[in-house]
């Protein structure tokens, strides 16, 4: 009997119409866990490097995490993996809420699709039954209007729907696929959808799931469901915001390059909060967990939605206006399918042009003059691909080439033509340098963390910062904290470990299905996490019955981060890639980077191009790709 893990993949031919229900092999489970692991390992199998983004060869791939289904509280982010029609590389992207505990339910750890379908078309998943079924009366509805929808139509009122939007039904690179309160956003995994002419996934699932040592992994699953319920600091931040200086003084207003030195007053936080409490009649969260970090927001005149973090910031920061842009707007944009983080860049990267006589008025037939309503003008433009819209539905770095003109000078705020979160900083953070330049899912959001973004003042609140800091893997992170005094004075030895330390805990959050704002998002705040890599190899193997200790889980997510950078790395990806923004942070200093980045590859066991070395990949049981990089000429 397989525990946790059904054991079974659902594939769906959508080019022939096939449909198989596939035994998986437990050893890919002990090798890469589940999510995006086990994706990877597919992805390297069946899916040739010269494989273009919107071939049909090309594979949409979701998975459960390893811990889904099972009492493990928090456990419910589905990885959304292929490659980007953006970047030619690895799209990783995930998603919360219900869609992939459903998934277990079902009976399936992964859905995977490959092909196109002739025409428009759902998929119905109840259990064993699975169907593909003609979406021709959902062509141009919303992601919620779809699920709607659907629901009625199926009489399945606890089906769980992911759906693309008109974005990703026209191929917009920004394509998110949305669900419920979620979505899977980041390099256009809704424009893969899209192609493969799949509207929607619905989903109902009734068969059980089977843990090893239930009664062991159930105690355990209380306890620290006690400790996320009652701690102020696990997950909570997400939601409350009532602070929201750092975002508003330190990332890009306008333009993705003018940051409002000083902007935020305790009179705009007051407004803010106000603004918000009084169109909040609730909180939500995601399966099986027992914070509620989605703000559920009732705006006048549109459909009732919910956000956290950041995404609430991106469209009135984008437009220079404030809080009650973003409430009219967002529901909108998820409603079409957009990626919160990158369209309102898009958007006002293309008005930028404007302004600077790159574009002109004949590239905006009958735009507004009004800001806020030429961001609707634009964002239709985008959606519906017309005019302008059609290149800047490619995303910033293609629009500008595209353009041409001197465009290419206004995109500065790509890292491998994916666009970053807008960050405006004074020195460089040496980590954080690291984590953008080398992260594997180009979205620093998924791989920073575990560690602190700023030293604190004095010696007093250091302390006391690390003598609750029981998350860390290994005593020396407590004296590389205490040690620090200046944002960018800190040890090349330090930034590699600290990089090393946030990208693992993401790369294990993402095979076993945990979301990262119970275990690798929490320390750099001070707070307690629920998660960490003392507990974990304990709870996996409650789950699962396999024999993980701190060192063997440890190996197996250093395996997992090397099996991604070799996908890349077979696409093309280079050391000449691995570059932040220019203006991300406002002092630079180039020998510095590149000595920093030569020490960091050296760590990690890669050559001086950032390639994972023979002797690194058979060390990991990776010997198949060093095999094939050797006959490629890249080794």
């Amino acid at each position: 009997m397989r525990y946790a893990e059904t054991g079974y993949n659902l594939e769906i031919n959508l080019t022939t119409g096939s449909i198989e229900k596939v035994e998986t092999d437990i050893r890919n489970t002990e090798l890469y866990i589940g999510g995006q692991g086990t994706a990877a390992k597919i992805l390297w199998d069946r899916v040739p490097p010269d494989t273009e983004p919107f071939s049909e060869d090309n594979l949409l791939i979701f998975s459960t995490g390893l811990l889904h289904g099972t009492p493990v509280p928090g456990a419910n982010r589905v990885a959304v993996n292929t490659f980007s029609p953006q970047t030619n590389l690895q799209a990783h992207s995930l998603m919360g809420s219900y869609f992939g505990p459903e998934m277990k339910y079902a009976g399936y750890d992964k859905i995977i699709l490959k092909g196109k379908s002739p025409s428009l078309v759902y998929l119905w998943i109840h259990n064993d039954k699975v169907e593909i079924r003609d979406a021709s009366h959902l062509a141009g509805k919303g992601t919620h209007e779809t699920a709607t929808i659907l629901r009625e139509e199926l009489s399945q009122e606890k089906a769980q729907i992911a759906a693309i939007g008109l974005a990703g039904e026209n191929r917009v690179f920004t394509a998110s696929i949305d669900h419920s309160d979620a979505c899977a956003s980041r390099a256009g995994v809704g424009a893969i959808m899209g192609d493969k002419r799949v509207k929607a996934i619905a989903v109902r699932g009734t068969q059980d799931i089977h843990v090893a040592h239930p009664a062991e992994l159930f105690k355990i699953c209380q306890d620290l469901r006690i400790i996320m319920k009652n701690s102020e600091h696990v997950g909570d931040w997400m939601a409350v915001d009532e602070d929201d200086s750092f975002h508003h003084n330190n990332f890009a207003w306008g333009n993705a390059r003018t940051r409002i030195r000083n902007y935020w007053t305790d009179e705009i936080q007051e407004r803010f909060t106000r603004l918000k409490y009084d169109h909040m009649p609730r909180q939500t969260g995601c399966y099986n967990c027992p914070k509620s970090c989605h703000n559920v927001i009732n705006w006048p005149e549109r459909r009732r939605f919910a956000y956290k973090c950041y995404a609430k910031d991106t469209y009135h920061m984008a437009s220079f206006q404030e809080l009650d842009f973003s409430y009219e707007i967002l529901p909108v944009a998820t409603e079409y399918g957009l990626d919160a983080y990158s369209t309102p860049q898009i958007i006002a990267f293309a008005l930028e042009l404007l302004d600077a006589g790159i574009l002109t008025e004949r590239d905006f037939p009958g735009m507004p003059e009004d800001i806020r309503s030429r961001f609707y003008y634009i964002m239709e433009k985008i959606v519906r691909r017309e005019g302008i819209g059609d290149i800047l539905a490619n995303g910033v770095y293609h629009a500008a080439r595209q353009i041409g003109n001197g465009a290419e000078a206004f995109d500065h705020n790509t890292v491998k033509k994916f666009e970053q979160l807008p960050i405006k900083l004074g020195k460089l953070n040496p980590p954080y340098f690291l984590m953008i330049a080398t992260g594997n899912k180009m979205a620093i959001t998924q791989i920073e963390g575990s560690f602190p973004q700023d030293p604190l003042p004095t010696m007093e609140e250091r302390q006391e910062f690390v003598d609750d800091w029981e998350a860390v893997p290994d005593e020396k992170f407590k004296q590389y904290f205490l040690n620090w005094d200046k944002r960018n004075e800190i040890s090349n030895e330090a930034s590699c470990a600290i990089t090393e330390w946030n990208e693992m805990m993401h790369t294990l959050d993402d095979s076993d299905g945990i979301c990262g704002f119970l275990s690798s998002f929490r320390g750099q705040f001070g707070g307690r996490v629920a998660y960490h890599i003392h507990n974990l190899p304990t709870i996996i193997n409650l789950a699962t019955g396999m024999n993980f200790d701190e060192k063997s889980l440890w190996e197996t997510g250093t395996r997992i981060r090397n099996l991604i950078r070799a996908l890349n790395v077979r696409r093309g990806m280079r050391r000449s890639d691995e570059v932040p923004p220019a203006d991300h942070w406002a002092v630079r200093d180039h020998e510095f980077e590149q000595k920093l980045l030569d020490d960091y590859y050296e760590y990690r066991g890669w050559n001086k191009d950032g390639i994972p070395t023979k002797e690194t990949l058979e060390k990991l049981q990776l010997g198949y790709i060093s095999d094939d990089f050797v006959k490629r000429g890249i080794l």
